[in-house]
């Protein structure tokens, strides 16, 4: 099993059952030291704006977000979700627990 941080659309129900045909059971965490900042997104009718996490030195700095544990082939689909500008990254949350989570890529 794998575990992932999600902070956006990936904890909303009706794109769990899109990507994962079920809806996800997760926990609160809390990822220190990142703050959400906005990607652009080029999309069929436009240019999109995207939640993105950022490292940070500022200790202030959090984001609240829901861990869930899911199979490797789940986490291939949340890969195949974010798409092409965002990369699976590890991060270690307030709990010391080190998840996966998606960020910009570089």
């Amino acid at each position: 099993m794998e575990n992932l941080f999600a902070y956006g659309s990936l904890r909303e129900e009706e794109v769990q059952k899109t990507v994962f045909g079920r809806i996800l059971k997760g926990v609160p965490e809390k990822l220190l030291r990142y703050a959400v900042r906005e990607i652009q997104i080029e999309e069929e009718f436009g240019i999109e704006s995207y939640p993105i996490i950022t490292p940070t030195e500022d200790i202030a700095d959090s984001i609240d977000g829901i861990v869930y544990e899911i199979t490797y082939e789940e986490l291939q689909l949340s890969d195949t979700y974010e798409g092409n500008s965002y990369t699976r990254i590890k991060v270690s949350l307030q709990s010391n627990q080190t998840v996966w989570a998606y960020s910009a890529k570089i």
